[in-house]
């Protein structure tokens, strides 16, 4: 880790388990040597730093560019691991960028969702995480966070100081000859990955 990744990575932690008690069901599951490709649910701002501080280890994220707006965000992001990418004119770059990462060994965080969800619920996944693992050739660990969404929902910048859990499923492998080079093909991989984080449990403490 770099001084300001290792700085942010521990100051996290520390306010992550203070103001939502914040732990990590199965971090034997988690992929700390070699190239891994992180999946998770997307239901609030605090996410990308929750699954950061789930690894002992720094992990990459994409992120959409408009957060790159202004000096300070430039300076410290690269710092972070962070890579913009376009959503909205779909640019690959992001994806591209993503490969090489993983290609070079490196840990990389993608929403397959694409975007947070309005209201908590998993949303379909787009075929960019497909995508990556088709070219990539990397296993896929499926994570879901509990409480992100209480703590932080769509369209509050006010967070409420409740419990959060990740959960780690167990790694995926996709066999070779699974590896698809179609638009179909990668959609059913990212499929297969939602439906991985789909089937991760609920904390038994956090049922009704």
């Amino acid at each position: 880790m770099n001084p300001i990744y290792r700085l942010c990575h521990a100051t996290a932690k520390t306010l992550a388990r203070a103001a939502f008690h914040f732990r990590v069901i199965h971090p034997e599951r988690l992929i700390e040597e070699g190239p891994a490709l992180i999946c998770s649910n997307h239901v609030s701002f605090l996410d990308p730093p929750l699954v950061s501080i789930s690894f002992q280890k720094e992990i990459h994220f994409l992120a959409r560019h408009t957060l790159y707006s202004n000096p300070a965000a430039r300076w410290i992001f690269p710092r972070l691991k962070v890579t913009p990418i376009d959503q909205d004119r779909a640019s690959m770059a992001g994806l591209k960028t993503a490969i090489r990462l993983l290609q070079a060994g490196h840990r990389v965080l993608i929403f397959p969702e694409g975007a947070r969800s309005p209201n908590g619920n998993l949303q379909p996944a787009a075929g960019g995480a497909g995508l990556v693992v088709a070219k990539a050739r990397v296993p896929v660990v499926p994570l879901r966070l509990f409480g992100a969404h209480e703590a932080l929902p769509y369209g509050s910048s006010r967070p409420r100081f409740t419990t959060i859990t990740a959960v780690v499923g167990e790694p995926l492998h996709f066999p070779e000859k699974d590896y698809p080079s179609t638009r179909e093909g990668y959609q059913a991989i990212s499929d297969a990955i939602m439906a991985a984080i789909a089937q991760i449990p609920c904390p038994p403490d956090r049922l009704p």
